[in-house]
């Protein structure tokens, strides 16, 4: 199997601690907290949207399984 090319992209602890140094210097540590909070606001929203898009879709769907629109 080739499981090298899921592994693509995805950064290593190495990068994570890099990107982290960025992080702390372009926002100051006083800033974190807030930066992590909206983060973690954002991915929420995001996950409500995809999910609403998931349940729209299935509403489409009649019961022979293809889509309507």
């Amino acid at each position: 199997m080739h499981t090298h090319f899921l592994l693509l992209g995805m950064p290593g602890p190495y990068e994570l601690i890099v990107i982290l140094l960025v992080v702390l210097l372009v926002f100051g540590a006083a800033r974190l907290p807030e930066v992590g909070k909206y983060l973690g606001k954002g991915i929420r929203e995001f996950k409500k949207a995809t999910k609403g898009l998931i349940a729209d879709e299935d509403e489409k769907k009649d019961d022979s399984g293809e889509c309507k629109g």
